[in-house]
């Protein structure tokens, strides 16, 4: 039987998992003190996903980059795909929290949202 030694990310307790496994199978999560950590056992060691944070370009704006991150979890494999996905992205102000800057990042099924505001620029006229 296989052991995997994990910190649990759910809340700011830092459970110290165990997650036990035989033949790629979890076998048991120990070490929780809620259900959120089993569950989080359990995909991290078979299917781990990850929030993505950057930053996208806006034109306009009284910043030239706005803060943004993956709507969902995606797959950590699709992490490089999603990052040159957002690298793609030129946004033009107004921005405001919540907006979608990219649908389906790299097939994940995730937009890519702002997370901060940033308004027109004084004197801005786009082209």
């Amino acid at each position: 039987m296989e052991e995997k030694n994990l910190i649990c990310i759910c809340c700011p307790l830092g459970c110290p998992l165990t997650v036990a496994l035989e033949n790629g199978e979890v076998v048991s999560v120990t070490g929780n003190t809620c259900p959120r950590g089993a569950a989080y056992g359990r995909r991290e060691v078979t299917n781990p996903t990850r929030i993505v944070t950057s930053t996208a370009l806006v034109s306009g704006g009284v910043l030239p980059v706005v803060s943004v991150k993956t709507a969902s979890d995606i797959p950590k494999g699709k992490i490089k795909d999603v990052m040159d996905a957002i690298r793609q992205i030129h946004a033009v102000a107004p921005v405001q929290i919540g907006d979608v800057l990219l649908h389906d990042a790299a097939g994940t099924g995730a937009d890519i949202v702002a997370t901060k505001n940033i308004p027109v620029a004084t004197g801005f006229k786009e082209n």
